[in-house]
């Protein structure tokens, strides 16, 4: 590995695109430093803590930019949700958005153009309803004397923000190394992770009288997260190879097709959006609950749909695993591959082309899936439940999210690495 690494740096290119990611990453730190000019960020500091559900979640994916209500304090997460609204579009829904789907790079161009607009519109949207809700949750504590043109100028600048942090991410992909919207979640994750030590090492888990407990106690927890880290890893990287043989065609003197492949289906196809969307779900009812937070229910709402509590662990499992089953055969259908090797002259040894083709991609891909729903909802709960019985900071039991995007993320940008590696002839980080 580290004669790899090495490698890494004769590469100018390679060493070119890496220095500017890393560039890119101190342009990111230092705006979720800058304020939003007007308001009171003192004010919300204690509301966006991990142990607060969905903001704790979007603080974090923010790198901490919510909590200081900065200039990036609306994060990436408006151009994700834009990206998801598209690609949902795109399936049939509008015939527009799905003929561009089929139309290759120029088809991308314009996809990519309609999500950007989208994002802008989101961001406007999320930034007054995020200004004015928790300032009036706050009495006006956080906008002093707040008026419509206060709200605008700060939507304003939240806007773009986002919008900025959309272009550095697309800087990333052209000129840097690896997704550049991941690698700025990525980042935002990673800035986390010392405070979440300092968490710790404050904790009554560390400074009480019990010395050799809490030994134990760690080294349980340390081996255990590195057995989750190994799982999600497996899981992240196991695919099932679906066979396919091609017909040979006579065109004129020469012959095409006759070849064997696969189509690879990945146990865990939808990645980490479904935690994400079960999450968001999860939580909305609990904000809206803070409102009127003086209420007998809105009460009984923010204790008992806590991920943390019994009933909102289980609504949590359950939404995952049904998010998990549709976004995975939303990005892939089962009928539309069957239709696709048919007019290509593709079918999979000993099942008939057409409708029982699609049938078997079905089984095999509902089989998968359950498998991959199940071990998002685990490694989801499991910190969760770890955190509690160790009696650690509620600050750092919210880490299953975390731990699956920053290892996909690490593992995505160690291929696009490797790639590079091999293609100039140098060995990359795994050995054939």
């Amino acid at each position: 590995m580290f004669k790899t690494i090495k490698n890494i740096w004769h590469v100018k290119d390679l060493r070119n695109r890496i220095g500017f990611t890393l560039f890119i990453f101190i342009i990111f730190r230092i705006g979720t430093f800058v304020p939003v000019p007007g308001v009171n960020a003192a004010v919300f500091q204690s509301t966006t803590g991990p142990e607060n559900g969905l903001l704790g979640l979007f603080n974090t994916f923010s790198g901490g930019a919510l909590k200081n209500f900065s200039i990036f304090a609306l994060g990436i997460m408006p151009y994700i949700t834009a990206s998801i609204i598209v690609q949902l579009l795109s399936m049939d829904v509008i015939p527009k958005f799905a003929e561009w789907a089929k139309q290759g790079e120029h088809g991308k161009k314009k996809m990519a153009q309609v999500t950007r607009y989208g994002t802008v519109i989101l961001a406007i949207i999320q930034a007054f309803a995020t200004s004015y809700g928790f300032n009036r949750l706050y009495s006006t504590e956080m906008i002093p004397n707040a008026t419509f043109a206060d709200y605008a100028v700060i939507a304003i600048v939240l806007t773009a923000g986002t919008s900025f942090l959309m272009w550095l991410g697309e800087q990333i992909t052209e000129k840097g190394i690896g997704n550049g919207i991941s690698l700025i979640i990525f980042a935002g994750i990673v800035a986390g992770f010392p405070t979440m030590i300092q968490s710790i090492a404050n904790s009554e888990f560390i400074v009480d009288n019990q010395t050799f407990m809490n030994v134990v106690k760690f080294l349980a927890i340390f081996i255990v997260v590195i057995l989750i880290i190994i799982g999600v890893i497996y899981i992240q990287q196991a695919i099932r190879k679906i066979p396919v043989q091609y017909a040979k065609r006579v065109v004129g003197n020469k012959m095409y097709g006759g070849q064997n492949t696969h189509i690879p289906l990945k146990i865990n196809a939808a990645g980490v959006i479904p935690v994400i969307f079960a999450s968001s779900l999860l939580q909305f009812p609990v904000i809206i609950a803070n409102f009127w937070a003086t209420h007998g229910w809105a009460k009984w709402v923010g204790t008992n749909l806590s991920h943390t509590k019994p009933l909102g662990m289980l609504l949590y499992v359950l939404m995952i695993v049904g998010f998990t089953f549709f976004y995975t055969f939303v990005q892939m259908n089962p009928q539309q591959m069957a239709d696709n090797m048919k007019k290509n002259g593709g079918y999979i040894p000993g099942i008939r082309p057409g409708k029982a083709t699609a049938t078997y991609l079905t089984r095999v891909l509902t089989r998968l899936t359950m498998t991959g729903a199940i071990f998002l909802a685990a490694v989801s709960i499991l910190p969760v439940g770890l955190g509690a019985l160790a009696g650690l900071p509620q600050s750092v039991q919210i880490g299953g999210t975390s731990i699956l995007i920053v290892i996909g993320v690490a593992l995505d940008t160690m291929k696009t690495i490797e790639g590079q590696l091999i293609k100039r002839h140098y060995k990359g980080f795994i050995k054939k």
